[in-house]
């Protein structure tokens, strides 16, 4: 039987959540308003299969809880649950280590279908993520991108994009680069020039889409 943990900080639909995953035979292990709590009760010893993770909460979000259990309990499979449907947010979950991603909206089928997806096959990808990935890697094909391919990153370049597209900040990229704060902004700057990029989301999907870092 398939062992599940809430995360999310709204109570009222944490409790309708655990309530629908009885019905449909799962067991809910145990229930966390937000990250902090979450590790403790995993820390605790309480080990799910599962883990239905909000990504928006106040106090230790979903996406740095994602990362802890990715490091540490890498066993455990986080499924996203989340309101949002933006491709930032599911890139960045996906990177995290989030097995697959659902909104709150879903139908119970889609949500049963999901976790038993992550279980069995290890990763869910529904029409919805599939869908926001192929657009925002085609995004990169536009004709406005369409050298982005050939530009050519030098090694230092290179180390700044696969750092970016962790969790670090820009200051510790550059406490592991052994460089100034200052450098680093330049190397963002240039990447930005070069790749005709706006944001750090831009630089993500640059790497991923030329193999430099892979979801």
């Amino acid at each position: 039987m398939t062992i599940i943990s809430l995360v999310d900080d709204h109570s009222l639909l944490r409790k309708g959540l655990a309530q629908l995953l009885q019905s449909l035979g799962y067991t809910v292990l145990f229930e966390a308003d937000d990250g902090n709590e979450y590790q403790a009760k995993i820390l605790e010893g309480l080990i799910p299969h599962v883990v239905l993770m909000d990504i928006n909460m106040p106090d230790h979000d979903g996406f740095t809880a994602t990362q802890w259990t990715k490091q540490n309990y890498p066993g455990i499979k986080i499924l996203a649950l989340s309101m949002y449907d933006n491709e930032a947010s599911i890139i960045r979950m996906l990177k995290c280590g989030a097995k697959g991603y659902i909104l709150k909206d879903s139908e119970p089928a889609e949500l049963k279908a999901a976790i038993d997806d992550v279980m069995n096959k290890g990763f869910y990808y529904s029409d919805l993520v599939s869908g926001k990935l192929i657009h925002a890697i085609n995004k990169m094909d536009d004709a406005d991108n369409s050298l982005k391919s050939l530009v050519q990153l030098n090694e230092r370049e290179t180390d700044f994009l696969k750092f970016a597209c962790t969790e670090m900040t820009y200051k510790e990229i550059a406490d592991k680069m052994f460089v100034s704060p200052r450098t680093i902004d330049g190397y963002r700057d240039a990447l930005f020039e070069k790749l005709q990029a706006k944001t750090r989301v831009g630089l993500v999907m640059y790497a991923i889409k030329n193999g430099i870092v892979s979801i």
